[in-house]
């Protein structure tokens, strides 16, 4: 009988334990804009929601290519967008089932007039979307797309130059 207590209590707190760690970080478009102007590697901001089929299909290519130039100081950042109601908890799940090895937080933003154009004038709120920036260089690029690993590996080694 001791052992069946044992054995639920290391359950639980299994349980408990990746549920904390798995845990995604919320932030304003004040403090991402803080990220940015702080950078001073490659950065890849990428912006997606659990319900955006093009995003979650581009994931994959955007960790193994962060994972892939890695050791060139390449980071990869994904921007969960979310709807409030899916905070935490969908979020977190999806991050923890898809095994996400890079940084996730989620943006606590409602209004996308005023979110948008601080990361790009032009950007029309749609996703994917995703923003390289490399401050040392004055570089950057964003786009309102799905890449595919072949264009998100040439838009890394434009950063890169």
């Amino acid at each position: 009988m001791r052992g069946k207590y044992l054995l639920l209590a290391c359950i639980c707190l299994s349980v408990i334990t990746n549920t904390e760690a798995q845990h995604t970080k919320s932030v304003k478009i004040t403090d991402l804009e803080k990220t940015i102007a702080e950078s001073n590697t490659p950065l890849i901001i990428n912006f997606w929601a659990t319900y955006c089929i093009p995003c979650i299909a581009e994931m994959p290519a955007f960790e193994k290519l962060a994972a892939k130039y890695k050791n060139k100081g390449v980071k990869l950042l994904f921007v969960s967008l979310d709807m409030q109601d899916d905070y935490p908890a969908k979020v977190d799940s999806f991050i923890k089932k898809r095994k996400i090895q890079n940084p996730t937080v989620w943006l606590d933003e409602t209004n996308a007039d005023y979110f948008c154009p601080k990361v790009d004038p032009k950007w029309s709120g749609a996703i994917p979307a995703t923003l390289f920036i490399h401050t040392k260089k004055n570089y950057r690029r964003f786009f309102e797309k799905e890449f595919s690993e072949e264009e998100l590996e040439k838009e890394i080694m434009a950063i890169l130059r």
